[in-house]
């Protein structure tokens, strides 16, 4: 309370002394945060002296535990679940990789699983709240800042966040921009209106906040990858009303069919994403390639890799709620392994269909205990490239046995695609599903045909 009241005074004494509104007290911190500061911890101490319920309230936050209680389907009990545990197709997974994977947290130091996540010094502040573009975090150590970054420059031109901001992390998520999500990606910095009619900086030129609005630090909007549906999500219905349309057959339509299916025509528009990576081919000495786009078609460390551009989405009925592979789940080899997808059939009065990005490849697994295994990559394989010695490091990282013996299966992983909205005017019309060259597969949907042609209970 100390701490907090001399803050208060100082506030008020500025905002008086200086004949400016409290607003633009409130914006400045240049008078209030004094160096030099030799680690990013440093900067911290500093802003908890006003900041200490704000970090406190962050701790609650998945942007800090990287993991909640979830309740996950075949599941008898709510697991942990989130970036902290989760099993992907790009890089695999966090254990015994942290000290690369968590350069992406919101905090400092995280390079091991003692890391202290009720110590709030360990919040990195400068992540979310540089304005100045400069702060910068080693990509090799834990979060920590580059030793170039002036910290106290930055730490006293502190403000909102910005696009650019969340954007250094969720732009850059598998390893590089444009890579993982295939709507995310540094395009959005600055785009114009025909490529994303909300973040145009001709158009509505809104900020992420702007739909994904937080309240004591807590950020909404949840990733099918790391959740199965429980807490609050950023629908299009926060801003639309449930009847935009003027003509009533849009508006009919909107009973079956989500916002984003029509007003996202495609994603990966201006660079391409990932849409194949096969590990087992990974540690031959190969010459490069490069296929149309100029990406890597083959890499030592990541094997063979497919990218794709201006991609159609795949489509499937969504009601918010997905399954999800558990580190542990038994899987059968024959057949591909989905570690994230939507649950909901055409039967699920309250899904629509909504379209996805669908990342597939090869990653290893157990042959005798029929699991997938978490490799130790980073450090690990990509310096010996022991397919071996990095499954036994990385399983003792997540406690669970490992055989010695592993092969690789296909697994395939669906991504929402939310971002990169059009004008209407650029949204999908009715040829471009209705009829023989339509995009969508009605039978697959669980249709006899085009319900156009057919009819259906939905759309009739």
């Amino acid at each position: 309370m100390h701490n907090l009241a001399s803050c208060l005074l100082i506030f008020l004494a500025t905002a008086v002394a200086g004949n400016i509104s409290f607003a633009q007290a409130e914006a400045s911190h240049s008078h209030r945060i004094m160096g030099p500061f030799e680690q990013g911890p440093d900067v911290t101490r500093v802003c908890l002296k006003c900041h200490q319920q704000e970090a406190h309230d962050f701790t609650k936050d998945v942007h800090w535990t990287w993991s909640t209680q979830q309740y996950i389907p075949g599941h008898k009990q709510a697991v942990a679940l989130g970036k902290k545990n989760a099993i992907n197709n790009f890089c695999i997974s966090v254990p015994s990789n942290w000290e690369g994977c968590t350069s992406c947290h919101a905090g400092y130091g995280w390079k091991n699983e003692s890391f202290d996540f009720k110590n709030i010094e360990n919040i990195d502040c400068l992540v979310c709240h540089d304005t100045t573009g400069l702060y910068t975090k080693d990509r090799n150590r834990a979060g920590i800042p580059n030793a170039n970054v002036d910290l106290e420059k930055i730490a006293k031109q502190v403000g909102n966040t910005s696009r650019k901001t969340c954007g250094s992390c969720h732009f850059f998520g598998g390893g590089g921009d444009h890579i993982k999500h295939g709507d995310l990606d540094t395009s959005l910095i600055s785009p114009t209106r025909d490529y994303d009619v909300h973040m145009g900086v001709d158009g509505a030129n809104m900020s992420c906040q702007t739909c994904h609005q937080t309240k004591r630090h807590r950020i909404p909007g949840q990733a099918m990858s790391v959740s199965t549906g429980a807490g609050k999500r950023v629908e299009c219905g926060g801003c639309h009303n449930t009847k935009p349309h003027s003509r009533s057959t849009l508006n009919q339509h909107m009973l079956s069919v989500a916002c984003q299916t029509c007003h996202i025509p495609s994603f990966a528009k201006d660079q391409p994403t990932k849409i194949w990576a096969d590990w087992s081919s990974a540690g031959a000495d190969r010459i490069p390639e490069k296929d149309q786009f100029g990406m890597d078609l083959y890499a030592k460390s990541k094997g063979e890799m497919r990218w794709g551009k201006n991609i159609i989405p795949t489509y499937s009925w969504y009601d918010g709620k997905s399954d999800r592979y558990i580190p542990g789940d038994k899987i059968n080899p024959r057949q591909p392994i989905y570690l994230s997808r939507p649950t909901a059939t055409i039967d699920h009065k309250d899904a629509k269909i909504f379209p996805f990005k669908l990342m597939a490849g090869k990653q290893p697994y157990d042959t005798v205990n029929n699991y997938l295994v978490v490799p130790n990559l980073f450090g690990g394989y990509w310096q010996h490239f022991d397919w071996n010695q990095s499954i036994t490091d990385g399983m003792a990282a997540v406690n669970l046995p490992y055989s010695g013996k592993y092969d690789f299966v296909e697994t395939k992983m669906y991504w929402q695609i939310t971002h990169m909205v059009v004008p209407k005017e650029q949204s999908l019309k009715c040829q471009d599903c209705h009829g023989e060259t339509g995009r969508l597969d009605w039978q697959s949907l669980g249709y006899k045909g085009d319900p156009r042609k057919f009819g259906s209970r939905r759309l009739e």
